[in-house]
């Protein structure tokens, strides 16, 4: 009789913060509904650039992950795209939001994890930092990665039309659509109106409206993006704040 190994139990640290890519990894946990620990990491402070942080990620950057691997030891986890790959390919077993390996809609999922990673993330966060948080106005800058955004959302947009399903790959929301949420629902803040696409808006509000999004997107802190949008003082305020971190943290880098 062949032995069937029990998975094994989950000693995860999840290193974040209230960031697009942050986000994905909380909602990625709590869709699997696996245990986890948070440690929040003030980016405003630099903690990610400090010296224990770097040991997990040496870019520097969140979100990051530590786990008991297999083997017993502590394994390292970092880019976004590469622990939601983990967290799948370890804990997923019933592919609550995945499909079964080497099947065609595993390879489609791959499609668009990559197509995010690859194209709306740099782009819009692009398009972020010249309509947000550059010192200086660049028209070029600003107009290149909004309008870069809006041809990826209207991909996005067009593909869910012609698929007729509910999320990316097929009617079950998997890491695909965890990854593109939290970039897809901050359009506004990159200067992207989302009612230019009224499919990708609706899946947009169906992604919210799952339990497992409404818990994790407010990990480490409150997900206020919508609000924030609606207040003109409070954008100018925090898009003012950012921006002043951003540029001492570029001089810094230029200085190493």
């Amino acid at each position: 009789m062949a032995v069937v190994s029990s998975p094994k139990t989950p000693d995860i640290t999840l290193y974040t913060g209230q960031t697009p890519n942050g986000i994905k990894i909380s909602i990625t946990l709590e869709e699997l509904g696996i245990p986890y620990k948070t440690h929040a990491i003030d980016i405003t402070k630099d903690t990610q650039k400090e010296p224990w942080f770097l040991e997990i990620n040496p870019n520097g950057r969140i979100p990051a992950l530590t786990d008991t691997f297999t083997d017993g030891r502590t394994i390292r986890l970092f880019e976004s795209g590469s622990i939601m790959q983990y967290l799948v390919e370890q804990y997923d077993t019933e592919h609550k939001i995945s499909y079964p390996k080497g099947s065609r809609e595993s390879y489609e999922v791959n499609n668009w994890l990559f197509f995010l990673n690859a194209g709306v993330g740099p782009m819009q966060g692009q398009a972020n930092h010249f309509f947000r948080y550059a010192p200086e106005k660049v028209p070029y800058g600003i107009s290149r990665y909004q309008n870069e955004t809006r041809r990826l959302y209207r991909v996005l947009d067009k593909h869910l039309q012609d698929a007729g399903t509910e999320y990316l790959v097929g009617d079950k929301c998997t890491v695909a659509d965890i990854a593109h949420w939290g970039w897809i629902t901050a359009a506004g803040w990159a200067g992207v109106d989302i009612d230019e696409f009224p499919v990708l808006k609706a899946w947009d509000e169906r992604m919210l409206a799952r339990p497992g999004v409404e818990k994790g997107r407010h990990v480490p802190n409150p997900h206020r993006i919508k609000e924030m949008l609606k207040d003109k003082e409070a954008m100018d305020r925090t898009a003012k704040q950012a921006s002043e971190w951003i540029v001492k943290g570029q001089k810094e880098d230029a200085q190493k």
